[in-house]
Protein backbone atom coordinates (compact mmCIF):
# COMPACT_ATOMS: atom_id res chain seq x y z
CA UNK A 1 0.00 0.00 0.00
CA UNK A 2 1.50 3.47 -1.10
CA UNK A 3 1.10 6.18 2.06
CA UNK A 4 0.09 8.37 -0.45
CA UNK A 5 -1.09 8.98 -4.13
CA UNK A 6 2.27 10.80 -4.38
CA UNK A 7 4.52 8.06 -3.07
CA UNK A 8 6.85 6.88 -5.66
CA UNK A 9 6.89 9.21 -8.30
CA UNK A 10 9.40 10.57 -10.22
CA UNK A 11 11.39 13.35 -8.81
CA UNK A 12 10.31 15.51 -11.77
CA UNK A 13 7.06 16.02 -10.54
CA UNK A 14 8.27 17.85 -7.33
CA UNK A 15 9.45 21.31 -7.62
CA UNK A 16 11.54 20.70 -4.33
CA UNK A 17 13.84 17.70 -6.32
CA UNK A 18 14.35 19.38 -9.41
CA UNK A 19 18.14 19.66 -9.60
CA UNK A 20 17.59 23.01 -11.98
CA UNK A 21 16.36 24.64 -8.99
CA UNK A 22 19.84 25.04 -8.10
CA UNK A 23 21.76 24.35 -11.08
CA UNK A 24 20.21 26.04 -13.62
CA UNK A 25 21.98 24.67 -16.38
CA UNK A 26 20.18 21.00 -15.33
CA UNK A 27 16.51 22.27 -15.68
CA UNK A 28 14.61 20.08 -18.01
CA UNK A 29 11.37 19.85 -18.23
CA UNK A 30 11.03 18.01 -22.06
CA UNK A 31 8.54 14.59 -21.32
CA UNK A 32 9.36 11.84 -23.97
CA UNK A 33 7.67 12.22 -27.63
CA UNK A 34 6.38 9.40 -29.56
CA UNK A 35 8.75 10.22 -32.47
CA UNK A 36 12.00 11.39 -32.95
CA UNK A 37 13.29 13.58 -35.98
CA UNK A 38 15.91 12.20 -38.18
CA UNK A 39 18.27 14.52 -40.51
CA UNK A 40 16.91 12.73 -43.72
CA UNK A 41 13.05 14.06 -42.65
CA UNK A 42 11.98 17.33 -44.38
CA UNK A 43 10.94 19.86 -41.73
CA UNK A 44 9.04 23.02 -41.92
CA UNK A 45 9.21 26.04 -39.09
CA UNK A 46 6.38 28.15 -39.31
CA UNK A 47 4.79 31.01 -36.37
CA UNK A 48 6.60 33.86 -34.79
CA UNK A 49 10.08 35.17 -34.43
CA UNK A 50 11.33 32.39 -32.10
CA UNK A 51 10.50 29.96 -34.43
CA UNK A 52 13.73 31.50 -36.60
CA UNK A 53 16.11 30.13 -33.84
CA UNK A 54 14.70 27.06 -34.13
CA UNK A 55 15.55 26.44 -37.75
CA UNK A 56 19.04 28.26 -37.95
CA UNK A 57 19.89 26.16 -35.23
CA UNK A 58 18.84 22.82 -37.11
CA UNK A 59 19.92 23.79 -39.87
CA UNK A 60 23.57 24.22 -38.60
CA UNK A 61 23.23 20.82 -37.04
CA UNK A 62 22.83 19.44 -40.24
CA UNK A 63 19.08 18.62 -40.44
CA UNK A 64 17.21 19.34 -43.54
CA UNK A 65 15.06 22.84 -42.93
CA UNK A 66 12.77 22.49 -45.94
CA UNK A 67 13.05 25.32 -48.15
CA UNK A 68 10.15 25.51 -51.09
CA UNK A 69 10.61 28.93 -51.77
CA UNK A 70 13.72 30.54 -53.64
CA UNK A 71 13.83 33.78 -55.45
CA UNK A 72 12.05 34.78 -58.99
CA UNK A 73 14.55 34.94 -61.29
CA UNK A 74 12.37 37.92 -63.10
CA UNK A 75 11.05 39.80 -59.82
CA UNK A 76 13.95 39.78 -56.99
CA UNK A 77 16.69 41.22 -59.19
CA UNK A 78 18.00 43.80 -56.89
CA UNK A 79 19.97 42.20 -54.19
CA UNK A 80 17.97 43.23 -51.37
CA UNK A 81 15.35 41.68 -52.96
CA UNK A 82 16.80 38.16 -51.89
CA UNK A 83 16.92 38.78 -48.17
CA UNK A 84 14.50 36.84 -46.23
CA UNK A 85 14.88 33.42 -48.66
CA UNK A 86 15.49 30.45 -46.66
CA UNK A 87 14.63 32.22 -42.72
CA UNK A 88 11.26 30.43 -43.54
CA UNK A 89 10.34 26.86 -45.17
CA UNK A 90 8.74 29.32 -47.39
CA UNK A 91 8.40 33.26 -47.67
CA UNK A 92 5.81 34.10 -45.21
CA UNK A 93 7.06 36.01 -43.08
CA UNK A 94 5.52 35.69 -39.09
CA UNK A 95 2.48 34.51 -38.58
CA UNK A 96 1.62 35.23 -35.10
CA UNK A 97 -1.64 33.59 -34.60
CA UNK A 98 -3.63 30.25 -35.30
CA UNK A 99 -6.49 32.29 -37.30
CA UNK A 100 -3.30 33.81 -39.46
CA UNK A 101 -2.66 29.99 -39.53
CA UNK A 102 -5.83 28.87 -40.75
CA UNK A 103 -5.95 31.71 -43.58
CA UNK A 104 -2.53 31.44 -44.76
CA UNK A 105 -3.94 27.42 -45.66
CA UNK A 106 -7.19 28.60 -46.98
CA UNK A 107 -5.70 31.70 -49.11
CA UNK A 108 -2.34 29.09 -50.71
CA UNK A 109 -5.31 26.74 -51.92
CA UNK A 110 -7.74 29.16 -53.03
CA UNK A 111 -10.15 28.71 -50.34
CA UNK A 112 -10.06 32.08 -49.44
CA UNK A 113 -9.33 35.32 -51.02
CA UNK A 114 -9.57 38.68 -48.93
CA UNK A 115 -10.73 41.64 -50.20
CA UNK A 116 -7.72 43.72 -49.28
CA UNK A 117 -4.87 42.09 -51.85
CA UNK A 118 -1.87 45.09 -51.72
CA UNK A 119 -1.41 48.03 -49.37
CA UNK A 120 0.56 51.00 -50.39
CA UNK A 121 4.08 51.37 -48.71
CA UNK A 122 4.68 55.65 -49.72
CA UNK A 123 3.48 58.04 -52.37
CA UNK A 124 5.99 56.06 -55.34
CA UNK A 125 3.80 53.35 -56.18
CA UNK A 126 5.34 50.45 -53.94
CA UNK A 127 3.38 48.34 -52.59
CA UNK A 128 3.30 45.74 -49.69
CA UNK A 129 1.79 42.63 -48.94
CA UNK A 130 -0.45 42.81 -45.90
CA UNK A 131 -0.53 39.81 -44.68
CA UNK A 132 3.84 39.25 -45.02
CA UNK A 133 4.32 43.05 -44.77
CA UNK A 134 8.02 43.20 -44.25
CA UNK A 135 9.09 40.29 -46.18
CA UNK A 136 9.79 42.25 -49.38
CA UNK A 137 12.47 44.89 -48.42
CA UNK A 138 11.55 48.31 -50.60
CA UNK A 139 8.39 46.59 -51.45
CA UNK A 140 7.16 45.13 -54.67
CA UNK A 141 6.99 47.60 -57.63
CA UNK A 142 3.91 46.98 -59.09
CA UNK A 143 0.36 44.62 -58.12
CA UNK A 144 1.42 42.92 -60.89
CA UNK A 145 4.76 41.78 -59.40
CA UNK A 146 2.81 41.48 -56.20
CA UNK A 147 0.81 39.12 -57.47
CA UNK A 148 3.10 37.13 -59.41
CA UNK A 149 5.56 36.51 -56.48
CA UNK A 150 2.35 35.90 -53.94
CA UNK A 151 1.26 33.37 -56.87
CA UNK A 152 4.48 31.90 -56.43
CA UNK A 153 5.05 32.05 -52.35
CA UNK A 154 1.25 29.87 -52.51
CA UNK A 155 2.75 26.95 -55.10
CA UNK A 156 5.95 26.87 -52.79
CA UNK A 157 3.60 26.56 -49.37
CA UNK A 158 1.40 23.65 -50.87
CA UNK A 159 4.35 22.45 -51.84
CA UNK A 160 5.98 22.51 -48.65
CA UNK A 161 2.78 21.17 -46.96
CA UNK A 162 2.46 18.06 -48.90
CA UNK A 163 6.52 17.24 -48.89
CA UNK A 164 6.87 17.76 -45.12
CA UNK A 165 7.73 15.11 -42.68
CA UNK A 166 7.57 17.36 -39.48
CA UNK A 167 6.17 20.65 -38.82
CA UNK A 168 6.86 22.61 -36.27
CA UNK A 169 4.93 25.61 -35.25
CA UNK A 170 5.70 28.36 -32.66
CA UNK A 171 2.73 29.77 -31.40
CA UNK A 172 3.36 33.83 -30.44
CA UNK A 173 0.32 36.02 -29.77
CA UNK A 174 -3.45 36.63 -29.40
CA UNK A 175 -3.76 40.16 -30.41
CA UNK A 176 -4.41 41.23 -34.36
CA UNK A 177 -6.00 43.43 -36.57
CA UNK A 178 -8.96 42.18 -38.87
CA UNK A 179 -10.58 43.70 -42.03
CA UNK A 180 -14.42 43.92 -40.38
CA UNK A 181 -15.97 42.75 -43.96
CA UNK A 182 -14.56 39.75 -44.51
CA UNK A 183 -12.56 38.35 -41.51
CA UNK A 184 -9.33 38.67 -43.15
CA UNK A 185 -6.10 38.82 -40.66
CA UNK A 186 -3.10 40.66 -40.54
CA UNK A 187 -0.03 40.48 -38.39
CA UNK A 188 -0.13 44.59 -38.46
CA UNK A 189 -1.98 47.31 -38.85
CA UNK A 190 -2.08 49.46 -41.61
CA UNK A 191 -0.15 52.44 -40.90
CA UNK A 192 2.41 50.67 -39.33
CA UNK A 193 5.13 49.39 -42.01
CA UNK A 194 2.35 50.54 -44.69
CA UNK A 195 -1.38 50.77 -45.95
CA UNK A 196 -3.85 53.40 -44.43
CA UNK A 197 -5.60 52.87 -41.17
CA UNK A 198 -9.56 53.33 -41.51
CA UNK A 199 -10.49 52.69 -38.25
CA UNK A 200 -14.09 51.78 -39.92
CA UNK A 201 -12.95 48.53 -41.34
CA UNK A 202 -9.91 47.56 -39.32
CA UNK A 203 -10.63 46.59 -36.28
CA UNK A 204 -8.58 45.01 -33.23
CA UNK A 205 -8.60 41.60 -32.39
CA UNK A 206 -7.82 39.71 -29.15
CA UNK A 207 -8.39 35.80 -29.46
CA UNK A 208 -9.49 33.87 -26.41
CA UNK A 209 -8.59 30.20 -25.73
CA UNK A 210 -11.53 28.65 -27.49
CA UNK A 211 -10.87 30.67 -30.59
CA UNK A 212 -7.20 30.07 -30.66
CA UNK A 213 -8.02 26.04 -30.30
CA UNK A 214 -10.13 25.92 -32.87
CA UNK A 215 -8.42 27.67 -35.66
CA UNK A 216 -5.25 25.44 -34.70
CA UNK A 217 -7.28 22.70 -34.34
CA UNK A 218 -8.90 23.37 -38.04
CA UNK A 219 -5.09 24.22 -39.18
CA UNK A 220 -3.78 21.15 -38.29
CA UNK A 221 -6.31 19.17 -39.27
CA UNK A 222 -6.32 20.71 -42.60
CA UNK A 223 -2.76 20.05 -43.05
CA UNK A 224 -3.22 16.60 -41.89
CA UNK A 225 -5.85 16.57 -45.18
CA UNK A 226 -3.11 17.20 -47.07
CA UNK A 227 -0.20 15.09 -45.25
CA UNK A 228 -1.94 12.06 -43.10
CA UNK A 229 1.52 11.40 -42.28
CA UNK A 230 2.76 14.26 -41.08
CA UNK A 231 4.78 14.79 -36.84
CA UNK A 232 3.51 17.79 -35.44
CA UNK A 233 5.67 19.66 -32.71
CA UNK A 234 4.00 22.75 -31.09
CA UNK A 235 5.79 25.54 -29.05
CA UNK A 236 5.39 28.97 -27.73
CA UNK A 237 7.24 31.48 -28.03
CA UNK A 238 8.73 33.05 -24.47
CA UNK A 239 9.06 36.75 -26.59
CA UNK A 240 6.77 39.03 -24.58
CA UNK A 241 4.67 40.96 -26.48
CA UNK A 242 6.34 44.68 -28.04
CA UNK A 243 2.57 46.19 -27.14
CA UNK A 244 -1.05 46.27 -26.40
CA UNK A 245 -4.01 47.63 -27.66
CA UNK A 246 -5.98 46.43 -24.32
CA UNK A 247 -6.09 49.46 -22.14
CA UNK A 248 -3.22 47.90 -19.27
CA UNK A 249 -0.10 47.03 -19.43
CA UNK A 250 2.07 44.95 -21.32
CA UNK A 251 2.87 42.86 -18.82
CA UNK A 252 -0.67 41.92 -18.05
CA UNK A 253 -1.33 41.62 -21.65
CA UNK A 254 1.88 39.38 -22.35
CA UNK A 255 1.05 36.86 -19.28
CA UNK A 256 -2.93 36.54 -20.71
CA UNK A 257 -1.70 35.95 -24.34
CA UNK A 258 1.02 33.30 -22.97
CA UNK A 259 -1.78 31.61 -20.92
CA UNK A 260 -3.78 31.06 -23.90
CA UNK A 261 -1.63 29.58 -26.29
CA UNK A 262 0.01 27.37 -23.85
CA UNK A 263 -3.68 26.20 -23.47
CA UNK A 264 -4.34 25.75 -27.13
CA UNK A 265 -1.07 24.23 -27.00
CA UNK A 266 -1.62 21.64 -25.25
CA UNK A 267 -4.85 20.42 -25.83
CA UNK A 268 -4.05 20.20 -29.52
CA UNK A 269 -1.05 17.95 -27.79
CA UNK A 270 -3.50 16.02 -26.00
CA UNK A 271 -5.94 15.54 -29.08
CA UNK A 272 -3.98 14.93 -31.76
CA UNK A 273 -1.96 11.96 -32.84
CA UNK A 274 1.84 12.71 -33.21
CA UNK A 275 1.12 16.44 -31.79
CA UNK A 276 3.91 17.08 -29.43
CA UNK A 277 4.46 19.72 -27.29
CA UNK A 278 8.08 21.09 -26.92
CA UNK A 279 8.30 23.81 -23.65
CA UNK A 280 10.77 26.20 -24.83
CA UNK A 281 8.85 28.97 -23.36
CA UNK A 282 9.23 27.22 -20.03
CA UNK A 283 12.71 27.24 -20.43
CA UNK A 284 13.46 30.25 -21.07
CA UNK A 285 10.85 31.93 -18.40
CA UNK A 286 11.34 29.79 -15.35
CA UNK A 287 12.57 30.87 -12.23
CA UNK A 288 15.47 29.16 -12.47
CA UNK A 289 16.71 30.91 -14.53
CA UNK A 290 16.39 34.18 -12.90
CA UNK A 291 15.86 36.45 -16.13
CA UNK A 292 19.32 35.28 -17.41
CA UNK A 293 18.08 34.29 -21.01
CA UNK A 294 17.06 37.68 -22.16
CA UNK A 295 19.02 40.35 -23.46
CA UNK A 296 18.78 44.46 -21.34
CA UNK A 297 15.59 44.61 -23.36
CA UNK A 298 14.03 41.79 -21.01
CA UNK A 299 12.47 41.32 -24.40
CA UNK A 300 15.13 39.55 -26.86
CA UNK A 301 16.18 35.95 -26.17
CA UNK A 302 19.95 35.61 -25.70
CA UNK A 303 22.25 32.65 -27.68
CA UNK A 304 22.72 30.42 -24.43
CA UNK A 305 19.12 30.33 -24.24
CA UNK A 306 18.19 29.34 -27.06
CA UNK A 307 21.33 26.85 -26.79
CA UNK A 308 19.61 25.64 -24.19
CA UNK A 309 16.46 25.22 -25.72
CA UNK A 310 18.09 23.42 -28.90
CA UNK A 311 20.28 21.73 -26.74
CA UNK A 312 17.08 20.03 -24.94
CA UNK A 313 15.19 19.91 -28.34
CA UNK A 314 18.21 18.20 -29.28
CA UNK A 315 18.72 15.61 -26.78
CA UNK A 316 14.92 14.23 -26.83
CA UNK A 317 13.70 14.81 -30.35
CA UNK A 318 16.03 14.37 -32.29
CA UNK A 319 17.75 10.99 -33.43
CA UNK A 320 21.45 12.03 -32.53
CA UNK A 321 20.43 12.06 -29.04
CA UNK A 322 22.66 14.70 -28.08
CA UNK A 323 23.01 18.64 -28.32
CA UNK A 324 25.99 21.65 -28.07
CA UNK A 325 27.60 20.91 -24.85
CA UNK A 326 26.49 22.77 -21.88
CA UNK A 327 27.28 26.42 -20.37
CA UNK A 328 27.28 26.62 -16.88
CA UNK A 329 24.73 29.21 -15.86
CA UNK A 330 25.11 28.95 -12.15
CA UNK A 331 28.12 31.02 -11.89
CA UNK A 332 29.46 34.65 -11.24
CA UNK A 333 31.77 34.07 -13.46
CA UNK A 334 29.14 33.12 -15.70
CA UNK A 335 26.66 35.59 -15.23
CA UNK A 336 29.67 37.28 -17.12
CA UNK A 337 29.63 35.94 -19.81
CA UNK A 338 25.39 36.06 -20.09
CA UNK A 339 26.17 39.73 -20.27
CA UNK A 340 29.05 39.49 -22.89
CA UNK A 341 26.52 37.23 -25.24
CA UNK A 342 23.23 39.16 -24.40
CA UNK A 343 23.00 40.59 -27.89
CA UNK A 344 20.14 38.78 -29.58
CA UNK A 345 19.98 36.52 -32.53
CA UNK A 346 19.13 38.39 -35.29
CA UNK A 347 15.45 38.18 -36.70
CA UNK A 348 12.54 39.34 -38.67
CA UNK A 349 10.04 40.09 -36.31
CA UNK A 350 7.27 42.05 -37.54
CA UNK A 351 5.87 43.38 -33.91
CA UNK A 352 9.17 44.97 -33.36
CA UNK A 353 7.77 47.46 -35.92
CA UNK A 354 5.50 48.88 -33.55
CA UNK A 355 5.47 51.95 -31.68
CA UNK A 356 3.47 54.65 -29.96
CA UNK A 357 6.08 57.54 -31.69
Amino acid sequence: MKKNPYSGLPDKQFWKKDPGITKAIQFDPVSPASFKITKEQKIVTAGSCFAQHVARVLTKKGFNHHITENAHPLIHSRIADKNNYGMFSARYGNIYTTRQLKQLLQRAYGEFEPLQSEWPLGDDGTLIDPFRPQIQPGGFRSAAELRTDRAQHFTAIRQAIEEMDVFIFTLGLTECWEDSRDGAIFPLAPGIVGGIYDPEIIKFKNFDEVETYADLKFALDFIRAKNPDVKIILTVSPVPLNATMENRHVFVSTTWSKAVLRIAAEKAHKTLEDCYYFPSYEVITSPHMRGRYYDDSRRDVTQPGVQHVMRLFMRHICATGHGPAAQPIETPAHDRHIKAMSKALDTLCDEAAITND
